[in-house]
């Protein structure tokens, strides 16, 4: 279905310009009756097969939009096979998922509830377990008009999704706002734009738009021939695309650790000591580093949990 949404968000007079990164809407405006049945869903646990987890349970509101596990667990106790990336601001990516197998929110949302390995085995089960909540069934005729249908079920998700929208400090200093960042901060992002950071973190979502190899510039240790770190190998078989991930996102990164498409990064320090020797291949001060991670706090969403109830009972 497609979605009705509109990005509220006025320029000011002021505001940056030709910067690699741009500002994120100040409010993402949709359907209030339709954000809040996505709310209430993305905390259903009756979407998984045994009724123990839901889309909350790895994304959480309050860690980020993710859960601060290097690998989440699924309702069949196994570990997923990459890190849980978060969900805040995730509409803006040009792919969904580490390997990029998903064009949009929709698609991903038809294939991770669908998945035998960790929620329902189909629409009809979940629809069945669904249809059967008076209170759930009435909010769906107030927000469609209609009976509870998958389409229905996928609009509503994805319109939340759509709504998880963080505008940080560093919008507002991208707005033209003076002392929106401190000065330090500021020589960060100066510093993240000279040393090459921006060539692939940048965007409205500071990255998720493009795809690279992990170790680009020098062979990063540790990467196996089979398994996670074949990154979008593993969607296209072409050879090409061993190693190579989607861009992470670095919006909320301070709030997301651990790091890396498999979690093994377990501080925002140690991930840019190692984009610097890995990625970007060359050396840099002490100094310096530590002022791309000051000026990367900035990115932190001001207001993470929106302002929608969560369903009774359920901790978002």
């Amino acid at each position: 279905m497609a979605l009705a949404c509109c990005w509220a968000g006025a320029a000011a007079a002021q505001a940056l310009v030709n910067e690699p990164i741009r500002a994120l809407p100040m409010k993402a405006v949709g359907d209030p009756a339709r954000i809040a049945l996505g709310a209430r869903l993305f905390q259903d646990p009756r979407f998984s097969r045994d009724g123990t987890h839901s889309c909350a349970t790895c994304h959480q509101l309050r860690r980020g939009g993710a859960d601060g596990k290097a690998l989440s667990t699924g309702p069949d106790g196994k570990p997923a096979r990459f890190n849980t990336p978060t969900v805040y601001n995730s509409s803006f990516n040009y792919r969904q998922t580490w390997t990029g197998r998903h064009s949009g929110v929709e698609q991903l949302l038809e294939h991770v509830i669908t998945t035998p390995k960790g929620f329902a085995d189909g629409w009809q089960l979940m629809g069945a377990r669904l249809s059967r909540d008076e209170s759930l069934a009435a909010q769906f005729k107030d927000a469609y008009g209609d009976v509870m249908r998958p389409v229905y079920v996928r609009d509503a998700l994805d319109q939340y999704l759509r709504s998880l929208v963080t505008p940080s400090r560093f919008d507002r200093y991208l707005r033209g706002e003076a002392g929106a960042i401190t000065a330090e901060e500021e020589r960060g992002y100066l510093r993240f734009k000279s040393y090459g950071c921006a060539a692939c973190h940048q965007g409205i979502n500071v990255g998720g738009n493009l795809f690279q190899k992990l170790g680009v510039m020098r062979e990063m240790p540790g990467l196996e021939t089979s398994g996670a770190d074949l990154g979008r190998y593993l969607v296209t078989g072409r050879n090409v695309d061993r190693n190579v991930f989607r861009v992470p996102d670095l919006r909320n990164v301070a709030l997301t650790a651990p790091y890396f498409h498999d979690g093994s990064v377990g501080t925002l320090d140690q991930a840019v000591e190692l984009m610097f020797k890995y990625q970007l291949g060359r050396t840099a001060p002490q100094q310096d580093k530590e002022l791309i991670v000051r000026f990367l706090h900035t990115l932190s969403g001001e207001k993470l949990v929106p302002a929608v109830p969560p369903a009774p009972g359920v901790q978002p």
